[in-house]
């Protein structure tokens, strides 16, 4: 019989070969994992459908979302273009009811001659001509005063004493404009191009603190709506407006003096406040509507005199008056307009 003797190795044994089981033990090429990677495959028989949407979006490559952003972009921008088209319409449709309904009412007795002359109707064309490119100069010239800062500094100057030689130049070189005979064209162009530009810094804080797209709309609704007056006037019976030049000017000075109101009230009278502005805004529309009609019969009679050879003619003087509705139509408009967005707001 034979017995095999195990001595076990004591602890100052063990302590003699720790560090040669440690040197073994960095040797075994056992994998080792991170604490974030799992052992096994978890099933996903019992997985959420949260847990697989959101496995799903990360598998989903990144082009796809581009593609889909792609597409809702063309498809804004096809309803964009859908809206404007609709938009155009309306305002065509409703330019052309208006043209009818103001012609129907305010024209029943049309003119008697048959139509318009010749001589007048190049008249009138050329007063026109020269009403468009002084409303271009004004917004050109406004459009540059905006981008160079001449408006701002304008504004932190004295505001009185801009108020008050503003309308002094504008004045002046209206009143010269109008005394130069038209046969001298270069004095008459250059003080007739002085006026526009002193129109041009009055306009340029409203341009410059107004959106583009609303100035667009503001001169859209302008020119529609003086086109439409001045229609009337061209075709209506000769000299029938030309008596309500006096009420005209008395509903002028009562929208100015109500401009004023903001000056002289206290700010606690809030319904006097709302009435004047309402006024200046409405009436003033109205006031400058009516101008417009008396500008155009006036035009037509001027052009009748200068056949006769009674005064010259002289396109660039009555284009001033005409341009002036223009610019008090357009400011009224453009207020409106403000009003009407930051009520939405």
């Amino acid at each position: 019989m034979s017995f095999t003797i195990t001595v076990r190795q004591g602890p100052a044994r063990l302590a003699t070969r720790l560090p040669q089981l440690a040197r073994s033990s960095l040797r075994t090429p056992a994998p080792i994992r991170a604490f974030h990677q799992p052992a096994t495959k978890p099933s996903t028989f019992f997985t959420s459908r949260a847990t697989i949407a959101s496995q799903t979006l990360r598998a989903t490559p990144k082009n796809v979302f581009t593609q889909s952003r792609a597409y809702n972009q063309q498809t804004s921008q096809a309803v964009d273009q859908g809206s404007l088209m609709r938009r155009l319409l309306m305002g065509g449709a409703i330019f052309g009811g208006t043209v009818v309904a103001i012609n129907a009412v305010f024209n029943r007795e049309t003119r008697e001659d048959g139509g318009m002359p010749a001589f007048e109707r190049s008249y009138l064309n050329s007063t026109f001509l020269h009403t468009g490119l002084g409303i271009g100069i004004i917004g050109l010239t406004a459009r540059q005063m905006v981008q160079t800062g001449f408006v701002y500094r304008l504004m932190v100057s004295s505001p009185w004493a801009v108020a008050i030689g503003g309308l002094a130049l504008s004045f002046g070189t209206m009143i010269g404009t109008r005394a130069i005979d038209p046969d001298n064209y270069v004095p008459k162009y250059a003080l007739w191009t002085a006026f526009n530009a002193t129109q041009a810094a009055f306009i340029a804080p409203l341009i410059a603190f107004a959106p583009g797209a609303l100035i667009a709309r503001a001169g859209l609704y302008t020119v529609a709506m003086m086109g439409s007056i001045s229609f009337v006037g061209a075709t209506a019976k000769q000299e029938k407006y030309m008596y309500i030049g006096g009420p005209l000017l008395a509903g002028a000075a009562l929208v100015a003096v109500s401009g004023f109101a903001p000056l002289i009230l206290p700010a606690t009278a809030v319904r006097t406040l709302a009435f004047t502005e309402n006024i200046w805004l409405y009436g003033g529309l109205a006031v400058f509507g009516g101008f417009t009609l008396y500008d155009v019969q006036k035009i037509l009679y001027h052009a009748r005199m200068a056949e006769r050879g009674i005064i010259k003619k002289d396109p660039v003087n009555e284009s001033i008056s005409l341009e002036l509705d223009f610019l008090n139509i357009f400011i009224r408009m453009v207020q409106i307009l403000m009003l009407q967005q930051n009520r939405r707001k």
